[in-house]
């Protein structure tokens, strides 16, 4: 097979809610290092009407992990060395706009990052290299979700930024109105740098943000219980199973590279010249970086 060929594996990172992925056939758990450190769990390798699947639970099952806690690089490390190609990250989130209440969903298209005690590269010193981060998100993976949310009748709205903050703790009023006032739509602690390393990895990837709660901007909901927004949770996870059951299958198949350029990210993007590099580094890259640096 060409370099320019691929057979996909969808990667699925379950956010609040979303420990398993019910359905997959010749499933397993199994554990893959990383010179990154420890992953948030086993991965669940499977496969849906024949294309291959691989989930990892963003919290560990049991949600054991904080958003501020959990190794990131490590993550999107494991993902690639499994052979992922597409990341579908599935996240809860807090409403900053009246119009996406709890139970919608959001394609979210670009990411405001406001947490700061997060590693947030592979690259650094040693190997040094500046990626791309205009278009975040890839196309093709939100148009196949668009159209699989529409025919699964969900609420859905395609675009919107997404506030990442660092947590655990939510936000203040001041800092709610602040964000909407920048024009994002929802507010989450995960999907940075999630979204960033997995665009040095050359993996597309894609949010769908799934709305819990108006963030606290929304004095009129200030009496909404912990129990209520756990029971939107549980909704919103549910019907994520269903649409990944239902966009899975339409992005299986050989393609060519992605349309929006994502796996050739790096094309351009490493500064350091080989002989300036350091073997170590490069060594711990193998995997996210082996198309530049092999």
């Amino acid at each position: 097979m060409s370099d320019d060929v691929r057979t996909p594996v969808i990667g699925i990172i379950g956010g609040s809610g979303l420990y398993d992925i019910e359905g997959l056939e010749d499933q397993r758990w199994q554990r893959v290092s990383s010179p990154w450190g420890e992953a948030s769990d086993q991965l669940l390798f499977g496969t849906l009407d024949g294309v291959s699947v691989v989930f990892l639970p963003r919290h560990g099952r049991g949600h054991k992990l904080s958003p501020t806690d959990l190794n990131y690089r490590a993550n999107i490390d494991v993902m690639k060395r499994a052979g992922v190609t597409d990341i579908l990250s599935l996240s809860a989130v807090g409403s900053l706009k009246g119009e996406l209440p709890p139970g919608h969903f959001v394609i979210v298209d670009q990411f405001i990052d406001r947490t700061f005690a997060r590693a947030k590269s592979f690259f650094g010193a040693g190997c040094v290299a500046h990626v791309s981060m205009a278009d975040p998100v890839c196309r093709r993976l939100g148009d196949a979700l668009e159209r699989a949310a529409v025919e699964q009748g969900l609420p859905v709205t395609r675009g919107g930024t997404y506030l990442a903050m660092e947590g655990p703790q939510f936000s203040t009023r001041a800092e709610s109105h602040l964000y909407r006032s920048w024009g994002c739509s929802v507010i989450g602690m995960t999907n940075m740098p999630e979204a960033k390393l997995a665009r040095e990895a050359e993996i597309c990837y894609a949010t769908v943000a799934m709305v819990t709660d108006f963030d606290c901007w929304h004095t009129e909901h200030e009496a909404v219980t912990v129990e209520q927004v756990v029971k939107v949770l549980l909704g919103n996870a549910d019907k994520a199973r269903g649409l990944v059951r239902a966009v899975v299958p339409g992005l299986g198949g050989e393609r060519h590279v992605c349309s929006a350029g994502c796996d050739h990210a790096l094309d351009y993007a490493i500064i350091t010249p080989s002989a300036a590099r350091d073997p170590e580094v490069v060594a711990r890259l193998d995997a996210v970086a082996g198309r530049m640096l092999g």
